[in-house]
């Protein structure tokens, strides 16, 4: 049971647990003493490591038990009537005060996109969405929750259902996590076999249904409402906007759709405080963050830290440094495959966080960290992303429907060095091209790498065409004699 000190009733749990040395009701829980403390928004100058006790995902490797009976000795469902009990409006709040940002990709501040849900009823059912189609290349935060600690992400859907009064949420999960929807179908069966949630959930007088929902393997249903479509029956298609999910979403009613770990995060805010999660990270960039750490690193891993800790640290820290040494990174994709590479000079400082990696001239995305070394063949490496990219299209939009499949061909004469230096500068221009002419974020996914190319790796594309000249100079013409 994981408790504040200050909490009367964990106090004398404890006192009657120590002290008469017998506490029947409570023998197959375990107490973790938190210290009380002032959690105020300071200006902090160095960030991380995270200590133990601020830690939310306690079981991210699976050594605890996954099912709701360890789920309580981990401080799952604690006191979870009470938060419900008091409101949206308090719940809301909270999640303000915390700096919550989505931890999808996009990072809209979590407090603010819930509230568009919290107005006067027009009669049609509101619905949570959660979306666990979790198909980034290199990320794998969101599978690990559901595998190790799907109560946790159950628990969250109804304080978040709570906050925005949707009647009941849809956790769309990626059609390839076997396991993991089957692990969470368990967890929520248990869920309502223990009146967590459905009628009366909690005995809170809120009632709220939790149902999971298998996609196909579409990379594109991870934009939310391509994700709509798709959880409707239809195929898997983004929407114009306006009219926006909030207004009319699945089913023709207000929906939210929000990330797995944006809404497993929040009865750990409600219960510690908005302040608590606030006080970790720096401004505009609060709280904790899972990171995935992959590519040519000693022990790659997941690991829950601070918001703004140094690259560089996380890296050393949490998965065993660059392979050969730090002196051997080439570069670092930071946030899933879809945000631009940066070289190793600024790998040496950058903060992960969302606004020192948009001043570096990329992004947090997902905060999963791809990790090259100098063996990598950094053309091909990005040629490769393009052409996923290039598959997943949905065909929609012509920039990104043609656009893509030229960038996809030019790449590929890059990685050979067949084409002339100019078309650097065609590509360039072909992926301001795609960029922002599209209905979702897919096209512009698939420029951003290669634009992140061109700025940071430009020599080593002239580098490879001119080697390519070299060993094929262009031939004269032959004269026929007639």
């Amino acid at each position: 049971m994981i408790a504040p000190l200050s909490d009367p009733d964990t106090h004398q749990l404890i006192v009657s647990f120590c002290v008469n040395a017998h506490a029947p009701r409570f023998v197959n829980y375990t107490f973790c003493y938190l210290p009380l403390r002032h959690y105020v928004k300071q200006k902090k100058t160095t960030f991380g490591p995270l200590s133990d006790e601020d830690r939310i995902f306690t079981n991210l490797y699976g050594r605890h038990n996954w099912r709701l009976e360890g789920s309580l000795r981990r401080g799952d469902w604690y006191k979870t009537k009470e938060i419900i009990l008091k409101g949206s409006d308090w719940i809301l709040n909270e999640v303000k005060i915390s700096g919550l940002r989505g931890r999808g990709g996009a990072g809209f501040p979590t407090g603010m996109k819930w509230s568009f849900m919290n107005k006067p009823s027009d009669g049609r059912p509101k619905y949570l969405v959660v979306n666990a189609d979790e198909g980034e290349p290199g990320t794998c935060k969101d599978r690990e929750i559901m595998r190790h600690d799907p109560h946790k992400l159950i628990e969250g859907c109804l304080v978040a259902g709570r906050a925005m009064g949707a009647r009941a949420a849809y956790i769309y999960i990626r059609g390839e996590f076997y396991n993991e929807s089957s692990n969470l179908q368990v967890a929520i069966n248990e869920a309502y076999k223990a009146g967590l949630i459905g009628k009366n959930a909690c005995g809170s007088g809120f009632d709220f249904d939790v149902f999971v929902m298998r996609g196909a393997g579409a990379y594109i249903c991870g934009e939310e409402t391509a994700l709509i479509e798709s959880l409707e029956g239809k195929q898997g298609k983004p929407r114009l906007k306006p009219p926006f999910p909030a207004d009319i979403g699945v089913f023709g009613c207000p929906t939210t759709v929000s990330n797995v770990e944006t809404v497993a995060v929040a009865p750990a805010i409600c219960r510690r405080g908005g302040a608590w999660f606030a006080s970790f990270g720096r401004e505009r960039n609060s709280g904790t963050k899972l990171f995935n750490i992959s590519g040519h690193v000693n022990t790659p891993c997941t690991v829950e830290e601070e918001m703004s800790i140094p690259l560089r640290e996380l890296i050393e820290r949490h998965a065993g440094g660059v392979r050969g040494s730090w002196d051997n990174l080439l570069g670092v994709i930071p946030g899933g495959s879809s945000t631009p590479i940066i070289p190793r000079h600024v790998c040496d400082d950058v903060l992960m966080d969302f606004d020192d990696l948009v001043r570096a001239e990329t992004a947090l995305g997902t905060a999963a960290i791809i990790v090259l070394d100098k063996s990598t063949d950094v053309i091909r490496a990005i040629a490769r992303l393009v052409e996923f990219y290039k598959h997943e299209s949905c065909g929609q939009c012509t920039p990104c429907r043609e656009g893509v499949d030229w960038m996809d061909k030019m790449m590929w004469r890059f990685v050979r060095g067949e084409a002339a230096a100019s078309e650097i500068d065609m590509i360039w221009e072909l992926s301001k091209q795609i960029e922002g002419h599209t209905i979702c974020a897919l096209g512009d996914g698939a420029a951003w790498p290669v634009q992140g190319l061109i700025r940071h790796f430009r020599p080593v594309m002239e580098s490879r065409i001119t080697q390519y000249n070299k060993k094929n100079p262009p031939r004269e013409p032959e004269l026929e004699m007639i």
